[in-house]
């Protein structure tokens, strides 16, 4: 298989030009008489009739096979031969006629390519020098004649042989011809010129080559390219086409010569400028030297270290600042440990080591603020008095609690305080943040957790690492500017923990009063205060809080809001805002009281009031279009309007008696992370045997539920007026519908067994009538939790009987007043209670809650049968 030579000169008397990034040698050949160079390569033989006769090409000839490379003819190029089929091949044309087929190789890895494997166009070549190395291998010189075409192969062993044809270019000979000549000669000197390594005279013997066929192959013999580009150019037919090709090959060579010189001009320019500038700073060094005065870097040193003096750093970090800034004075400016020690002090004196904001202790203040910014709320505003009033009283006590104050070595007193407020979004939760900062005149920053997963998000990233940083704890103290703030926490139980750390366990220091006086930041590495915070942090739900981080927080439930209290939010603060947010003036829009109740009951049902802020934002916007295009009179929206601006209502009370109107239907009442929700619990039965079937995307603890309702029915069967063979002939399907929501949670036994008797006694449920509590197979009822949620749940939706287990009605103090004034309660111990309060007479259908137009006839249920709370 034949190579490039590439590594040491061919013995003979000839002039190298130097390879192309050792792609191409070029040669300018003169023989051993002395003659003139050739220029370029070859001259072309004449064809038959201009007196001298055209090359002959044999009937069969010996092709070697040239690896990554192609040979043109009409030009000269050295090639080494090594492997001994090819040893073989030149050994038997030397002693011939020396003449021999090139084609390359379609795949230049193989050691000996077969006939499928070559290209079926090549070059008639003559060998014209032949050196034997040390090595065993062969070093020879080729001439290319005539571009052949390979008819068939005659011979594999011992080399490849073919019967070949000449196949001869086209050229028409014209002035578009003469200017792809002209052009292409043009660009092949403007690229010997951004070259190197070939001679100037090159360029110059391009443009005097006449013959575009024998300019063509020259050219392409120096131009870097690929294999196939290569082969690409032997190929074609139209010497025309051929000089359009390597025309586009030498604009893109020429392209990237140009920007190569280009970034090597500027490389070289950049080091001058450098070295300028070194001997300039030298020069100014000594012109400073001379002056007396001292260097920018000296300045820059003495600048920190006053800082560090009036941060009023803790002893600690003052000693470590001072440590490092002795280290910044000994480095150049150019080391890279500069900039890093230059950030660190940075960061050192612009953090607020003993910059406090005065807290405003008046509580009456406090009192007026927060109840300008929110309406409800009582738990979370009285807990702030307090934490106000605890400070006013400490601060004026201060001289009398230190004689009496007995000495605690391993408790410290406690200056912050960490709050956790949980409640459905849209209740106000963050707002309440920068209200409480308003009503004590301290600064405001927030930081969201949300989807944090990286424990270097809090603690910071240790100065090893490049980019290194504070964590964002830090990071937020740095931009308030103050050591107690009011800091909110926002969605601490959304964080969550991968390969990189747990965040919630890096903020069980955060969040400690115990530990957080001296908190250690990974970037800071120096202890700083945080006791003085007022952490505040917002969850929907406490599930998903760790529980050491929950025991380090004093939680407050901030519960859905009712009826009343949207209907004031909206008044005295969502309407006023949304006015201002598109442009109206106080006037321009009026809601009406039944308008804005319509809104909440209708069109929107949800723990929170964003839902309704953006409908009122909506006839806000649709009252500006009407104004914006000339309409000069005031809008005032009733209840009658509302559906003209919002469109049909999304909620009917009507809807909950239809659904209930058929046996086997119950409501339950259910806790989400976004309050408390209403669930349609449905039983069917068909024919089977002792089938039961559950659906609805349901837990396993409500699966238990469910079997363990049909256990409790199925055992009761005689005194429900079942037949005992009953199930014996028939399946039971109970669903949930939203089947796309996950449900969980034991305190749906109740419903689910109302549900079942309601099916097989063909006892519609009472359309208001809500339920909860967890079953025993006894025919207990339990206790379940979050009765406040439920019971406004059933509120918003217009039940107005809720069935609770007897063991809950301490939480009835949770309710608010005017919620238990227009509900009212079962309180039972047995299923029996339940079941005589939810389920209607045999006789009596749920027909009979309705009027013929369907529309409820009272909003207050007949009072139950079964033991019931009083009044509230």
């Amino acid at each position: 298989m034949s190579r490039w030579l590439e590594e040491e000169p061919f013995p003979m008397a000839m002039k190298m030009l130097s390879p192309i990034d050792g792609a191409r040698w070029g040669y300018l050949l003169s023989d051993e008489e002395g003659e003139e160079p050739l220029p370029l390569g070859v001259k072309p033989e004449a064809e038959g009739d201009a007196g001298r006769p055209a090359v002959e090409i044999p009937e069969e000839l010996p092709i070697l096979p040239l690896r990554g490379v192609v040979v043109y003819p009409l030009t000269v190029v050295p090639l080494a031969v090594g492997q001994p089929r090819s040893i073989r091949l030149v050994d038997d044309v030397v002693l011939g006629r020396k003449r021999v087929g090139l084609v390359a190789s379609k795949r230049p890895e193989l050691d000996e390519p077969m006939p499928e494997d070559c290209y079926t166009i090549g070059t008639l070549a003559h060998i014209q020098r032949l050196v034997r190395m040390p090595d065993g291998t062969m070093r020879i010189l080729v001439m290319g004649l005539e571009r052949i075409r390979i008819v068939e192969y005659t011979a594999t062993q011992p080399y490849l042989k073919a019967r070949v044809e000449r196949h001869p270019e086209t050229m028409t000979p014209g002035p578009e011809l003469e200017a792809l000549r002209r052009k292409t000669a043009e660009l092949f000197a403007r690229m010997v010129e951004l070259v190197p390594g070939l001679p100037d005279p090159l360029g110059a013997l391009a443009m005097a080559v006449e013959d575009p066929r024998q300019l063509a192959y020259a050219v392409a013999t120096y131009i870097r390219m690929s294999l196939q580009e290569a082969q690409e150019i032997l190929e074609l037919d139209d010497v025309a086409a051929k000089l359009h090709r390597l025309i586009g090959l030498l604009t893109r060579e020429i392209e990237v010569l140009e920007l190569g010189r280009k970034i090597q001009s500027e490389a070289q320019a950049q080091v001058e400028k450098m070295q300028r500038e070194f001997f300039l700073r030298q020069q100014l060094e000594a012109i400073r030297r001379e002056l007396g005065e001292a260097d920018e870097h000296q300045m820059e040193v003495e600048e920190f270290r006053r800082k560090i003096e009036e941060a009023g750093m803790p002893p600690e970090a003052q000693r470590e600042a001072l440590r490092e800034l002795d280290r910044l004075a000994k480095l150049p400016p150019a080391s890279a440990e500069y900039g890093v020690i230059r950030t660190y002090l940075d960061w050192m004196v612009s953090l607020p080591w003993n910059k406090t904001t005065p807290d405003n202790l008046d509580v009456a203040h406090a009192r007026r603020v927060l109840d300008e910014d929110h309406y409800g709320l009582q738990d979370v505003k009285e807990r702030i008095l307090e934490y106000l009033a605890v400070r006013k009283l400490k601060q004026e006590r201060a001289a009398q609690l230190e004689e009496l104050e007995t000495r605690d070595y391993i408790r410290r007193a406690r200056e912050g305080a960490i709050l956790c407020f949980v409640g459905p979004p849209g209740v106000g939760k963050t707002s309440l943040g920068q209200s409480i900062a308003r009503a004590m005149g301290r600064k405001f920053t927030r930081i969201a957790l949300g989807g944090i997963r990286d424990e270097a998000e809090i603690r910071g990233f240790r100065r090893t690492y490049v980019g290194a940083m504070p964590g964002r704890i830090i990071q937020a103290l740095r931009r308030v500017e103050s050591r107690n703030p009011v800091f909110m926490l926002d969605e601490v139980d959304k964080i969550g923990a991968d390969w990189r750390g747990d965040p919630a366990s890096a903020l069980l220091e955060v969040l400690d009063p115990e530990q957080n006086r001296e908190f250690r930041d990974h970037y800071l590495d120096v202890p700083f205060d945080l006791s003085q915070v007022l952490f505040i942090c917002t969850a929907n739900q406490l599930d998903t809080i760790p529980a050491p981080l929950r025991d380090r927080m004093e939680i407050i439930f901030i519960p859905g809001y009712t009826e009343t209290e949207k209907f004031h939010i909206a008044m005295g603060y969502l309407i006023p805002r949304q006015l201002r947010e598109n442009g109206l003036l106080p006037g321009e829009v009026t809601f009406t009281e039944a308008a804005v109740r319509r809104i909440i009951r209708e069109y929107t049902r949800e723990a929170g009031v964003r839902n309704l802020e953006r409908a009122i934002g909506r006839v806000c916007r649709k009252v500006a279009t009407r104004i914006a295009e000339g309409a000069p009179e005031a809008a005032l929206v009733d209840a009658e309007d509302v559906p003209r601006y919002l469109g049909k209502p999304l909620y009917t009370e009507e809807e909950i008696a239809r659904r209930v109107e058929v046996p086997g239907v119950a409501i339950g009442l259910a806790w989400t992370p976004t309050g408390g929700d209403v669930l349609f619990i449905e039983a069917t039965r068909m024919p089977g045997s002792k089938g039961f079937v559950l659906t609805g995307s349901l837990g396993e603890v409500m699966r238990e539920s469910a079997q363990a309702a049909l256990s409790y029915v199925r055992a009761h069967a005689r005194s429900f007026g079942i037949p005992e063979d009953f199930f014996e002939r028939s399946d039971i399907h109970i669903h949930v519908p939203a089947g796309a929501i996950p449900k969980d949670g034991p305190s749906a036994g109740i419903t689910i067994v109302t549900a079942l008797v309601s099916l097989l006694t063909e006892r519609p449920v009472r359309p208001e009538v809500g339920m909860t509590g967890e079953i025993t197979l006894r025919g207990k009822v339990l206790p379940v939790g979050g009765i406040k949620e439920k019971v406004l749940a059933a509120h918003r939706v217009g039940l107005r009987t809720v069935i609770l287990p007897k063991r809950n009605e301490k939480d009835l103090e949770d309710v608010p007043e005017d919620v238990r004034r227009e509900m009212s309660f079962v309180l039972v111990e047995t299923i029996d209670e339940a079941l005589a309060a939810a389920l209607s007479d045999r006789k009596e259908g749920a027909r009979a809650a309705l009027s013929k137009d369907g529309t409820r006839r009272t909003r207050s249920p007949a009072r139950a049968k079964a033991k019931k709370s009083p009044s509230r």
